[in-house]
């Protein structure tokens, strides 16, 4: 690695680090529940590595334990991971250009952390090339993704054995709050997390957790409508 590409990639690295602290203790949890849903250690890894999204891990195997219909699983794990076309689409203006083998990869390692990380430090780094950018996004998944399997086969292994007091599940809305709070930025956002928030409490009753699709839904409905209205105001309405 040159070391024109060394330096973003360290930085993606140590970036990432601090996001250790809420990946240990949710794919640990996650390795318990999977296991408690009657997935065996081989099937809890392979899961964390084929699908390689928390959220949606959660809510599959919670369905799977309320013997929900294949169709409902899919279409709730679907729906819990569609922030990763937004997440897509934004990315591809910076990393659009890579090659082929490259966007595959980054395409399999977008998650909630890396993209957070690298669209806000493109933001940052205007003068970077595309070979920074991609060195910086691989750095920034690096002491993520390999701890996510890791800690899976941990929490899978020990089980029921963690204490019910350790409360590991806090990790999952700290980590939410910590990457999506700092983009609380324009009116379109705002509304889309009001919406999307307020549809799903007075949802919770719908059955299989379709209330959650409904929610995030009507979320990304009101952002969307929120950004036409703003372009028709023209540009000198503030977000």
């Amino acid at each position: 690695m040159s070391s024109t590409l060394y330096s973003p990639y360290w930085r993606g690295v140590r970036d990432g680090l601090p996001f250790l602290l809420v990946i240990a203790p949710f794919s640990l949890l996650f390795g318990v529940v999977a296991t408690e849903a009657g997935l065996n250690v081989f099937e809890a890894l392979s899961f964390s590595i084929m699908v390689i999204a928390g959220a949606s891990q959660f809510a599959a195997v919670q369905l799977l334990q309320d013997n929900a219909p294949t169709i409902i699983v899919i279409l709730s794990a679907l729906a819990v991971n569609l922030r990763m076309a937004m997440y897509s689409a934004s990315l591809t203006a910076h990393l659009g250009a890579a090659p082929l083998w490259q966007r595959a990869l980054i395409a399999y390692l977008t998650v909630d952390q890396s993209y957070a990380l690298s669209v806000a430090t493109y933001e940052k780094e205007p003068d970077w090339s595309l070979p920074q950018k991609v060195a910086y996004f691989f750095g920034s998944v690096t002491p993520i993704c390999p701890f996510w399997y890791v800690f899976t086969v941990v929490g899978a292994l020990i089980g029921n054995t963690i204490p019910p007091e350790y409360a590991l599940d806090f990790a999952l809305p700290i980590t939410f709050i910590a990457m999506v709070a700092p983009m609380m930025r324009s009116v379109p956002h705002l509304l889309a997390a009001c919406v999307a928030v307020t549809a799903s409490l007075f949802l919770t009753g719908l059955p299989l957790n379709l209330g959650l699709m409904v929610s995030a839904s009507l979320g990304m409905m009101a952002g969307a409508q929120a950004e036409l209205w703003l372009e028709r105001r023209g540009p000198g309405v503030q977000t």
